[in-house]
This record gives structure tokens, C-alpha cells and sequence, in this order.
């Protein structure tokens, strides 16, 4: 009876630590995930922004060609697309501050598509404000990933 009883309090402990070992290699998992798409999210934003101010610095384009340009590149950027990823895979504190910043980023496209150039207030205003939406999500995301600030 007591090595039936050693067997079965061996077995359990094997399972107990079976157990925890896939939990976290499953949490581990999951952080890489939402690291990558962390990492592509910013990406992208960051390219979107980069490709804007191009823009809002070129004030000799012509404003039709300045508005076309803008949407085109908000739209081309990959933000919009991964944002439906971010919402299904990030928890809802980080999943708000990236609204946010995607927000503002559209923000800033609309006010060249409406004639703002650099360094006009309005595409100055503009830019602060995504700036701060984009240090609040980096913020949400480093939180999230429990990594150092």
C-alpha cells in the first residue's frame, strides 16, 4: 500500500509540474506574440507618420496632389489593417491607447488632406498630439509585456 501510495503522490507531482511547465511556456508564447505584433503595430504607425511629414514638408505640391498623397499613404501604411489584430489580441489597456494613436495619426492625414503643411500649427498641433498618443501606447505596451520603461 505505501509504494502504491509513493506512486501515485510521484505521478500527481509529475503532473503538477508538467502542468506548470506548459502554462508557462503558453504565457511565453503569448507575450512573443503581442511582443511581435507590438513591434509591427509600431512600425507601421511610425512609417505612416514618417511618410506623412514628407508631405506636410513638401508646401510646393500641389494642395490636390498633397491631399491624395496623404490618404494614400494613411491607408497603405498597415496601421489601419493591424489595429483588427491589436483589438483581438492585446488586453483593453493596451488596446485603447492604440485607438488612440491611430486616432491622431488619421488626424494628422486629414489636416493635410484639408491644406496643412509643415510648419503650419495646425500640422504642428497635429503631430504633438500623435507623438503623445504614441509614448502613451509604448507606455500600455512595455506595461503589458512587464518590460522595463
Amino acid at each position: 500500500m505505501g509504494t502504491g501510495l509513493g506512486a501515485a503522490v510521484g505521478i500527481g507531482a509529475t503532473l503538477f509540474a508538467e502542468r506548470s511547465r506548459w502554462k508557462r511556456d503558453q504565457f511565453s508564447k503569448e507575450r512573443e506574440v503581442r511582443r511581435q505584433l507590438y513591434a509591427e503595430y509600431l512600425a507601421a504607425l511610425s512609417r505612416t507618420r514618417n511618410q506623412l511629414r514628407d508631405i506636410a514638408r513638401s508646401p510646393d505640391l500641389p494642395a490636390d496632389e498633397r491631399a491624395e498623397r496623404a490618404g494614400e499613404r494613411f491607408r497603405s501604411g498597415g496601421a489601419y489593417e493591424l489595429r483588427h489584430q491589436m483589438a483581438i489580441v492585446a488586453p483593453e489597456a493596451v488596446v485603447g491607447p492604440s485607438e488612440r494613436a491611430l486616432r491622431r495619426l488619421r488626424d494628422l492625414s486629414d489636416s493635410l488632406e484639408a491644406g496643412a503643411v509643415h510648419p503650419e500649427e495646425r500640422w504642428t498641433t497635429g503631430h504633438a498630439a500623435f507623438g503623445d498618443a504614441l509614448e502613451e501606447l509604448r507606455t500600455a505596451m512595455r506595461k503589458d509585456l512587464h518590460a522595463a520603461p
